[in-house]
């Protein structure tokens, strides 16, 4: 059967572009009547437009690269501006159920639970500043990347609201202490894979710590200007009133040093007596007893001897709670969803230590 139509394997039609528009041309008319000059001229236009388009193209390629790199560090947790999670409640899962595959991991409950919130409430500031007192000195390496560097993250925000308020410097200053020397230890021994990242990353961390703490070495506490009453001025029954709820001896030390009108208030022997009696036991201190050449106890030295040997009571306003019935970790001041016909009897307050051991597993 005869091809009637045009064979799809020929060039095709051929249009030239001149003074008067597009014109139609054959390959005999183009060598006889198209002038080089036009030619000329439309082979520039041809390779300004696909100039034109190849710049348009790599402009595209760059801003969906550009797109796709922030979204990757949105998810990555890369950003500039770290982002916190806002939970208030998770649940803990320990082992594979139909419904769910998988456990709870510590570094995933401290990049899901709301700790960047936490730090800025008093009631639970000492709370965190113990929970990463406690991951600095032995969990870190058990983070994920991740939950490392959201981690450095909320230290970050601790260090900067004690610089801000001129509040808790001692305690951070010994965080970052204890952090600097656990890091030192564990860049080390980088070849075992004990930390996420290249160790440039945790070097220059490092250098950040090194600068916090000169940052709350220089830290100059501000007088207040008001002119009211102060803690001089009041009674003796009350400044020992106030004394006693003072926790840490250290506090106590600081008092009279900066203070020296109630220095002698600050060595009272019934004050450091309660102190020893809050923070150990009766069989704590009688192992411990120390006698004055007068016959009475040290309660002073006993205090710090005692401190060196066995850890302190802890007590805190506000900490996390976890539900036995669900399965939830929570904050004491939010409600989750216990399906339990009496939600307080399952409910159980979780120290930061206690917080730590929900994750042995």
């Amino acid at each position: 059967m005869p091809f009637l139509g045009q064979d799809w394997r020929s060039p095709g039609q051929n249009w030239i572009k001149t003074q008067e528009g597009w014109k139609k041309t054959t390959a005999d008319e183009k060598n006889n009547n198209v002038s080089v000059e036009s030619f000329c001229k439309a082979e520039e236009e041809e390779e300004e437009e696909e100039c034109f388009n190849k710049e348009n193209l790599l402009i595209s390629l760059s801003y969906d690269m550009a797109a796709k790199k922030r979204k990757k560090d949105q998810m990555n947790n890369n950003t500039k501006v770290p982002y916190f999670h806002r939970e208030k409640w998770i649940y803990v899962h320990k082992g594979s159920t139909k419904e769910r595959h998988g456990y709870c991991t510590l570094g995933e409950a401290f990049n899901r639970l709301d700790f960047c919130s936490a730090i800025k409430d008093t009631k639970r500031f000492n709370y965190v500043v113990r929970l990463l007192e406690l991951i600095a000195k032995s969990k870190l390496p058990s983070l994920s990347g991740v939950a490392q560097k959201n981690y450095m993250n909320i230290l970050e925000r601790v260090v900067q609201k004690v610089l801000d308020d001129q509040q808790n410097v001692r305690p951070i200053k010994e965080l970052l202490q204890m952090l600097y020397i656990s890091l030192c230890g564990l860049v080390q021994d980088m070849g075992k894979s004990v930390l996420v990242g290249n160790i440039n990353t945790w070097l220059h961390r490092m250098e950040n710590i090194l600068q916090w703490q000169q940052q709350l070495d220089n830290i100059q506490i501000k007088r207040p200007t008001s002119t009211g009453m102060s803690l001089t001025d009041l009674p003796v029954s009350l400044q020992l009133n106030i004394m006693q709820r003072l926790t840490d001896g250290r506090d106590l030390v600081s008092l009279g040093q900066v203070c020296p009108e109630l220095g002698p208030l600050t060595e009272d022997r019934l004050l450091w007596k309660r102190l020893c009696q809050y923070h150990f036991t009766d069989r704590q201190i009688r192992k411990r007893l120390l006698v004055s050449d007068k016959g009475q106890l040290e309660w002073k030295k006993m205090y710090f001897k005692l401190s060196r040997c066995y850890p302190h009571r802890e007590e805190y306003i506000d900490t996390l709670h976890f539900c036995s019935h669900c399965h939830i970790l929570f904050w004491k001041d939010t409600n989750h969803p216990c399906t339990a016909n009496n939600p307080d009897s399952c409910t159980m307050a979780l120290s930061p230590q206690g917080f730590i051991n929900l994750f042995n597993f």
